[in-house]
């Protein structure tokens, strides 16, 4: 297939642009390389069957001119990151929803069916789990600034269930904590990246709020592979999770970091009024139901936290070694 991807040179999106090219399909991948990197897919820039494209998917003329002869896009360019949402949530809700809606604008016109990442964050706050698809949003106030990237993903997927009802394919893939080698340690990046490029550095492990809270972190393999099924006709009009039930609280995640690191690190606790400001809520448990993915899309997580954690590490420690 002609498959356009876009935040192909991201975390997730240069593993999915590899996986593809790897399984014979033609891929042109468009990232303005804010939060990507072209290095990340360097093995793959002279590939035969791959174009890269510098540009943002918020350039409409950019978007139809990639979809004009695509017989699939994955959309995954997103403005992500809680540090964000807390700093600067017009950046969020504009740039997530401007892409979004012209993706799918494009993609009506030529029939160019759609998986959309969307995220684990919809749910919000919602104390029933696991998460099946159908649960209800639970979210705070408006005029806090930590809900906006789950909102303006909920829109999103408003969106696409709209143009799915107008006859485009659509499917939405609702991610759960991804992690492994190319998810960098930013300050508005994920938890194992900054755990990890903090322990290789002997440095404190900052845990915000109690540590206690419970998270299902998902292997980027079995991220890749749930992905690509998506693209099934029998996954058209519907939202998946795609995480993992390997559960752990953060302070067993920063713990875990340490010893397989063999770090002198300590484990530092930090108020969330301090990391994020004051009003911030975090959710205590997420846990997904995968029972739809499994029976659509095939999808069963095969790697444990400590094998995929030993994995990012050691990506990590090479990483350490290029920048020196």
């Amino acid at each position: 297939m002609n498959i356009v991807v876009t935040g192909g040179a991201g975390f997730i999106g240069s593993h999915l642009v590899e996986k593809l090219l790897d399984q014979g399909h033609r891929v042109t991948t468009v990232d303005d390389l804010s939060n990507g990197h072209a290095r990340f897919l360097e093995d793959w820039m002279p590939h035969p069957n791959h174009t890269f494209i510098e540009g943002t998917v918020t350039d409409r003329a950019l978007v139809r001119r990639c979809l004009h002869n695509a017989d699939l896009v994955f959309h995954l360019a997103a403005v992500l990151g809680v540090k964000n949402c807390v700093e600067d949530p017009l950046k969020v809700i504009e740039g997530n929803l401007d892409s979004t809606r012209i993706i799918l604008e494009e993609a009506y016109q030529k029939s160019v069916k759609v998986v959309f990442a969307s995220t684990s964050e919809v749910y919000g706050k919602n104390a029933e789990l696991p998460f099946r698809e159908t649960s209800d949003r639970v979210l705070g106030p408006t005029d806090v600034n930590r809900w906006c990237y789950a909102t303006v993903k909920a829109l999103d997927e408003h969106l696409c269930f709209a143009y799915s009802q107008k006859g485009l394919p659509v499917t939405i893939i609702r991610y759960f904590n991804a992690y492994g080698p190319r998810a960098i340690s930013t300050a508005y990046g994920g938890v194992i990246p900054r755990f990890i490029t903090a322990a290789l550095r002997n440095e404190p492990l900052y845990v915000y709020g109690t540590g206690g809270q419970r998270r299902c972190f998902t292997y980027i393999d079995d991220v890749i592979r749930g992905t690509i099924a998506a693209i099934r006709p029998r996954a058209n009009g519907l939202a998946f999770n795609l995480g993992s039930l390997f559960e752990t609280t953060i302070r067993g995640l920063a713990e875990t970091i340490v010893h397989l690191t063999r770090s002198t690190s300590p484990i530092v606790d930090v108020p969330y009024e301090q990391a994020y400001g004051k009003g911030y809520e975090d959710m205590p448990r997420r846990l997904p139901d995968l029972s739809r993915s499994e029976q659509i899309l095939g999808y069963q997580p095969t790697t444990d936290l400590q094998s995929g954690l030993i994995k990012t590490i050691a990506w990590h420690m090479i990483e350490t070694v290029h920048e020196q």
